[in-house]
């Protein structure tokens, strides 16, 4: 598909929590956390998604004008109804502009660029703006140690618009896969029909993040590595030919295991979980809107984007930038 990213955008929340100021809240040490997670510190957002997510699209659109749509891609809302798109809207002072989400939990920003491409390439709509907005440390559980201590919060934003025959940037490939049997390993019970507020045996921890590291990590790993395997085959690329890898944060473990397992030069995979740790759904546009802004990704450079979310799914989208 013939699509260009014309403008990424950030919003860092300033307020920056230390793994040695975590630790007393989890009954951890600082050692533990950067040796279980690989988190040495994250931000924590005093504004909420909205907020967040305005400020990156804002950027992301710079002075091109509105956009034709606008996609949340979240990994969760900021409230049940409306969807936070309309709230993103509203904070960047838009009116009448189509605003939807597409949710895939930490893989939103993938699947929403796919999508968008599509739609892009059908020619309904030119200037797609995607945001990604998360408060990861809203929904921590200080009782779950090894996730209470990942979570970090953090937006950013995309446009994306057709480029040119003369231009090389596209969409080569995009895959996914979703294995429920993993359903239960990452979850919020909370918030749904399944464990509603009025219902008497709804607890506070159903509310809260919980996830079973290890099992998701020894499961993810092979998924995501034969992932990796289909996605040269299918396009005839060898590895040396990606410049860059931008997996999900999840954590420190499983960003180097794209090293490990895919064979890559630590150098092309874009880390930035020790920095900001496991941003949710913005962890991908956010490692990929930092290397474009600190000039490491190029244009005509291959990146994979490419990881994993609750259900179990995986999902990757190769794109010449």
């Amino acid at each position: 598909m013939n699509i260009k990213i014309t403008g990424t955008g950030l919003y860092l929340p300033p307020d920056v929590e230390t793994s040695k100021e975590i630790a007393p809240l989890i009954g951890r040490s600082e050692n533990w956390i950067l040796e279980t997670s690989g988190v040495a510190e994250r931000r924590i957002s005093k504004i909420d998604v909205d907020q967040m997510g305005a400020i990156a699209g804002k950027k992301a659109l710079g002075d091109s004008g509105q956009p034709d749509l606008i996609i949340n891609a979240s990994g969760v809302p900021k409230q049940t109804i409306p969807d936070t798109s309309t709230f993103f809207q509203k904070e960047m002072g838009f009116e009448g502009i189509p605003s939807f989400s597409i949710h895939s939990t930490c893989l939103s920003f993938i699947t929403a660029f796919h999508i968008a491409s599509t739609l892009i390439t059908s020619k309904v709509y030119k200037r797609v703006l995607i945001i990604s907005s998360d408060r990861g440390t809203r929904g921590r559980n200080f009782h779950e140690p090894e996730s209470a201590s990942l979570l970090g919060d953090g937006a950013a934003a995309v446009v994306l618009e057709p480029s040119l025959e003369s231009e090389k940037s596209e969409l080569l490939y995009f895959h996914m896969n979703t294995w429920p049997n993993g359903a239960t390993l990452t979850e919020v019970r909370g918030g749904g029909t399944n464990k509603h507020p009025q219902d008497k045996n709804t607890t506070n921890e159903d509310n809260l993040f919980s996830m079973d590291g290890p099992r998701i990590y020894k499961i993810a790993r092979k998924h995501v590595y034969k992932m990796m395997l289909k996605t040269l085959k299918k396009t005839g690329l060898k590895k040396e030919d990606i410049h860059w890898i931008i997996p999900h944060q999840a954590s420190g473990k499983a960003v180097e295991a794209y090293v490990s397992a895919g064979g890559f030069d630590k150098h092309r995979v874009i880390n930035i979980v020790s920095k900001y740790g496991n941003c949710v759904a913005a962890s991908v546009p956010m490692a990929l809107a930092i290397a474009v802004q600190d000039g490491r990704i190029q244009r005509g450079d291959y990146a994979l984007l490419i990881g994993t979310g609750a259900g179990l799914s995986a999902a990757c989208a190769l794109i010449r930038y």
